[in-house]
């Protein structure tokens, strides 16, 4: 299977050991980066990337995974669900990384590097990569009520909420400010 890989520079070094870990198991193992540590690096255009090679390979008719690291694995997975049609989990334990594939469908798994000796987040990896998604209907209705929305911003037959007019900023406020 194809597998696309991101990381920041906090999961460089399980990137480096995931990549020979699946190349191991005969996995077709696609890096984007990053290729060396730098400490400012900035982890969305990796992940984003990633999230974007396995949309392409899905709607080409090739199924792919993709895996993000980061220290929490938080932003990488924010990263990774900007992509239209990616559904990104967060990995946290054995259990999460089943549920992700088994009612979600979801094709990126996202793990905190900083959260996780590289034994667990491998076998979590491990149990995401091997998963399959049993396609029972309530899952496959939830997951395209999903799609609905990503694509048209609405989900037929449900009350969804609009937008309002205008870009969301990225920051409001301080934290500081805030708490004042």
């Amino acid at each position: 299977m194809r597998i696309h890989i991101a990381t920041d520079h906090a999961g460089l070094e399980f990137s480096k050991a995931l990549q020979e870990h699946l190349a191991r198991q005969g996995h077709e193992v696609i890096d984007h980066g990053p290729v060396e540590y730098d400490a400012l690096d900035d982890y969305p255009s990796f992940c984003i990337n990633a999230a974007q090679a396995v949309a392409n390979d899905w709607r080409e008719g090739a199924f792919s995974l993709g895996v993000v690291f980061g220290g929490s694995g938080n932003g990488e997975q924010i990263a990774a669900n900007k992509v239209e049609g990616v559904r990104a989990a967060l990995v946290w334990s054995v259990a999460t990384a089943k549920l992700a594939r088994e009612h979600n469908n979801a094709n990126v798994c996202s793990i905190g590097a900083r959260q996780h000796t590289l034994e667990e987040a491998l076998e979590f990896i491990d149990v995401f990569i091997a998963e399959p998604f049993p396609g029972e209907e309530r899952h496959v209705r939830r997951i395209s009520q999903l799609a609905e929305f990503e694509q048209i911003g609405l989900i037929s037959g449900k009350e969804v909420l609009e937008p309002t007019e205008g870009a969301t900023p990225a920051v409001l406020e301080s934290d500081e400010a805030a708490a004042n």
